[in-house]
């Protein structure tokens, strides 16, 4: 029994498989204005006021299942038609508000945001308010909430506000394309762009005998996915869809530790490069801090460079939890290596787009990483890897200091006090989402026993130190 965290990513799978479908028989234009009816069957509304609105809705998430508004730079868009139902109301006082005598929140104001009724309750007046929250910090009965939307909630970021309609609009000079708005929304209307229409020609072609190879390379996070079938199953399904092998990005990371570890023994300090949402936020928000990126490739870019330099006719795929990826594959410092990017949502509706039941199929084998490759899906993972790279590469005598920040928020604190000269550590590891890898917007299943999973993953591998691992590609 496959697995979704929310009825909302069911929804959204629902919509790539069908898209997905209509691709492989060469129906999607003449079948585009069906697909709606397909999701939203029958007269009888299931979710919003009307049936109408469902579908105008489902129609909008076809666009975005198609590559949505190419106008737009940005991999996630707001589906406008579906952004209506939250409060925006801010700072606000609830009835469990006691009238009390000590006015706290009326001392910790600096605006005069803060009056009393007759009653003695208090109200806050939302032209003065700043949303500061210092008000809620200090009331005694917590009767002053936030109403923040969740997908402000989730932007940690600070990119996205709302527009004169109050539908949620998106700074792409602030986005890193994490997706964690994406996750977060409870109404669906916030959603990454597909490019898995591109995936399905390239597959097309492939098995139609055009000159070239198709390579599937796997982020070590799908170790924690699919929870309902076995890893070798899966690796045989993305087989079947027709790509010509499967390699882990995994065998990337073993690169990428080697030659970030001597890069950090050479320049003294580091960021890393391996998460496109941290790289973006420095880029965006720390300029100043630019220069202490890694220049290495991510692990995904590299496994598909030297893809590429070892069989010219080779063609890659990237699959992983990243919507990041998705913004990471169109940069041209990239897009030569990486023809694509799917999330494990967009596999998932692949596999059932063809009716393949992974369930029913013998395990396929996935081993050609390290432990410490695979074990990157999990903050930490890094910080260990480099440490394993100095060691194996005679640099142990170089003190790493490691600062391991779990989530885009972590991240913000320790870039702050690197640019202040506060920050007692010479290695940044940058992960945006929650946990790293296994946290991403794309990912089936969210959750602690992720991490564990990973940890298990990477212990059955067979080389146990990187450079074993990357001997085998010399």
């Amino acid at each position: 029994m496959r697995k979704f965290d929310t009825k909302i990513q069911h929804l959204k799978y629902k919509v790539l498989r069908e898209v997905a479908r209509q691709a492989w028989n060469d129906t999607l234009y003449d079948n585009l204005l069906d697909i709606p009816k397909l999701i939203v069957p029958g007269n009888v509304p299931t979710m919003r006021c009307c049936v109408y609105k469902e579908r105008a809705i489902v129609s909008e998430r076809v666009k975005l299942a198609m590559g949505g508004n190419k106008e737009n730079p940005n991999v996630i868009e707001v589906i406008d038609i579906a952004c209506d139902e939250c409060p925006v109301g801010g700072y606000e006082v609830t009835n469990a508000c006691r009238g009390c005598l000590a006015h706290r929140c009326e001392d910790v104001c600096r605006f005069g945001a803060i009056t009393f009724d007759s009653d003695h309750a208090a109200h806050i007046d939302k032209s003065k308010c700043k949303e500061c929250g210092q008000c809620a910090k200090v009331c005694p009965y917590t009767a002053i909430v936030s109403r923040k939307r969740p997908c402000q909630n989730a932007c940690k970021i600070k990119a996205i506000s709302m527009n004169e309609n109050k539908a949620a609009t998106i700074d792409n000079d602030k986005c890193i394309s994490c997706g964690a708005c994406v996750y977060q929304c409870p109404f669906g209307a916030i959603m990454d762009k597909s490019f898995m229409l591109n995936a399905v020609d390239l597959l097309k072609k492939s098995s139609e005998g055009k000159n070239y190879k198709l390579y599937a390379v796997v982020a070590p996070s799908i170790s924690s996915q699919f929870t309902y079938a076995k890893l070798g199953q899966v690796i045989t399904g993305i087989k079947e869809l027709g790509f010509h092998t499967v390699v882990e990005a995994a065998l990337g990371a073993d690169m990428v530790a080697l030659a970030e570890s001597k890069e950090l023994a050479e320049k003294g300090f580091l960021t890393s490069s391996c998460c496109p949402a941290f790289v973006e936020y420095i880029h965006k928000s720390f300029p100043e801090l630019e220069p202490f990126v890694s220049h290495n490739l991510s692990p995904m870019a590299a496994i598909a460079k030297y893809i590429k330099e070892t069989d010219e006719n080779a063609k890659v795929i990237f699959i992983g939890p990243c919507t990041a990826k998705k913004a990471e594959v169109q940069k041209e410092s990239v897009k030569p290596y990486v023809d694509a990017a799917l999330t494990f949502e967009e596999l998932q509706a692949l596999f059932d787009s063809r009716d393949i039941d992974i369930t029913s199929l013998e395990q396929g084998v996935l081993d050609n990483a390290s432990y410490f490759g695979r074990i990157f899906a999990r903050c930490g993972g890094l910080s260990d890897a480099v440490a394993e790279g100095l060691k194996e590469q005679g640099l142990d005598n170089f003190e790493l200091k490691s600062c391991s920040c779990d989530g885009i928020e972590a991240c913000r604190t320790a870039l702050i006090k690197k640019s202040k000269n506060l920050l007692d550590a010479n290695f940044i590891e940058g992960m945006a989402c929650s946990g790293g890898c296994i946290g991403g917007a794309g990912c089936l299943t969210h959750g602690a026993k992720s991490k564990a999973d990973v940890d298990k993953y990477g212990n059955e591998a067979m080389e146990k130190n990187i450079s074993d691992a990357v001997a085998v590609l010399k």
